[in-house]
């Protein structure tokens, strides 16, 4: 694949001084949460270029990505067919004051990809897409409660006892306890918690909003039909979080690797590899209760054409290559090596879940950091990291090959520094 040529690294500065800078101007050291580097000096402060699998900090330090920027860049940085087409729609102009062609066009090609949808509308971030589902469900429904299964997006960590961020459950300051009543939490391949909730408020739940568990995924098979006939004996809608799981373990996400097909759905990260944009899907039916004269759900931005023709664009890679084949087989050689190096070295680690988007969880009775510790290694021999990491459309098996030595000077690092002091265990 041909690039462009890119644009130089911005003027060194050290990590510490742009943690400092972040930390200093807003709250969180990042407008992302999840963004924030926890483990410098040998995690990246701030990346300042990509490219294929690749990223560049600010001193110009090189590092195979798997991060991808927390799950969007599922073709991988500065993908040509992508950015060649950001960069024709740029010159025909970004937002007008009526609809683009693209809006019907990229609709239109979102439902024929992904199994039962019907009609569809954009955002341009996954929880507002959530909480635009969510209202769509109450109107169509005239019910006000909602149950929530995983992390749902910060819009909707609404429920005391959710999940707040991903992997952090609690309560959630901020939020009127009137609203929070009316969200309930249950847990991941729990139907009886979800069928407990449903009997103590019958007729009451609009819907229940699900979010995978990337670690034990595999479950979903009986759990996702398990919910959908309970769901149609109750009257309540099942909205499906497709915002990791779309167009990564499926083009049509768990609603086509299940065969189970939601109310509605929303889809968001790869389906514009990078580009901000959302779908909120689902059945014409249920989708009319926000037309005309119901439920107002309206963003200026929601047809931003720049990110319509990325989508555009990324959809037809996905619909004409085997992306997420690629995906299944490169993360499968990949993280099956590096579970083969953990157990090597020693290292109480384990990568559950499915190959394109595993999680890293500490066996019983690791230290504290464990996860931590090793994730300094890998940041020190150049390969970034997070709990739920990604292989991308990019990733050639020369590039897992150098990720694996490099993660093997990692684990050996690992396994003879031991836990780090901060480790006070679980």
């Amino acid at each position: 694949m041909t690039r462009s040529p890119q644009t130089q690294p911005v003027a060194a500065q050290s990590p510490v001084s742009w943690a400092t800078r972040l930390d200093q101007i807003m709250p969180f050291g990042s407008s992302t949460s999840s963004k924030r580097a926890r483990l410098t000096p040998e995690e990246p402060a701030v990346i300042v270029r990509g490219d294929g699998c690749r990223v560049w900090d600010d001193q110009d330090r090189e590092l195979i990505d798997f991060r991808n920027s927390l799950g969007p860049i599922t073709l991988g940085y500065r993908y040509p067919a992508v950015d060649d087409a950001i960069r024709a729609q740029l010159n025909q102009g970004i937002v007008f004051g009526h609809p683009h062609p693209l809006e019907a066009e990229v609709a239109e090609r979102f439902c024929d990809l992904v199994p039962g949808m019907e009609q569809a509308r954009f955002l341009k971030t996954g929880g507002e897409a959530i909480a635009a589902a969510i209202r769509i469900a109450r109107t169509h429904t005239g019910r006000d409660r909602i149950i929530q299964i995983g992390y749902n997006g910060w819009l909707n960590s609404l429920g005391g006892g959710g999940v707040v961020l991903p992997g952090q459950a609690g309560e959630v300051p901020g939020v009127p306890a009137a609203l929070s009543a009316l969200h309930h939490a249950a847990g991941w391949n729990d139907v009886d918690a979800v069928g407990r909730i449903l009997a103590e408020h019958p007729g009451q739940v609009a819907a229940v909003v699900i979010a995978a568990d990337y670690a034990r995924m595999e479950q979903g098979r009986e759990f996702y039909p398990q919910l959908r006939r309970l769901v149609d004996e109750h009257g309540t809608l099942l909205i499906f979080d497709e915002i990791v799981t779309g167009f990564r373990i499926a083009i049509g996400g768990v609603t086509e690797y299940f065969g189970v097909r939601p109310d509605l759905a929303v889809f968001g990260k790869g389906i514009a590899n990078g580009m901000p944009l959302s779908v909120y899907a689902g059945r014409r039916e249920v989708m009319a209760a926000c037309g005309p004269g119901r439920a107002v759900v309206s963003s200026t931005f929601g047809g931003e054409t720049l990110s319509l023709a990325a989508a555009r664009a990324a959809m037809e890679v996905y619909a004409g290559g085997d992306v997420v084949g690629h995906l299944w087989r490169q993360g499968e050689r990949l993280w099956s090596a590096v579970g083969g190096l953990f157990a090597e070295h020693g290292l109480p680690i384990a990568i559950r879940g499915f190959a394109p988007c595993p999680t890293f969880v500490a066996e019983p009775g690791a230290p504290a950091d464990t996860i931590d510790h090793f994730f300094r290694g890998a940041f020190r021999q150049g390969v970034s990291l997070y709990n739920v990491s990604y292989v991308n459309y990019s990733h050639t098996d020369a590039d897992l090959d150098e990720t694996l030595s490099r993660l093997g000077r990692a684990c050996r690092d690992a396994a003879a520094d031991g836990p780090g002091p901060e480790a006070t265990g679980s």
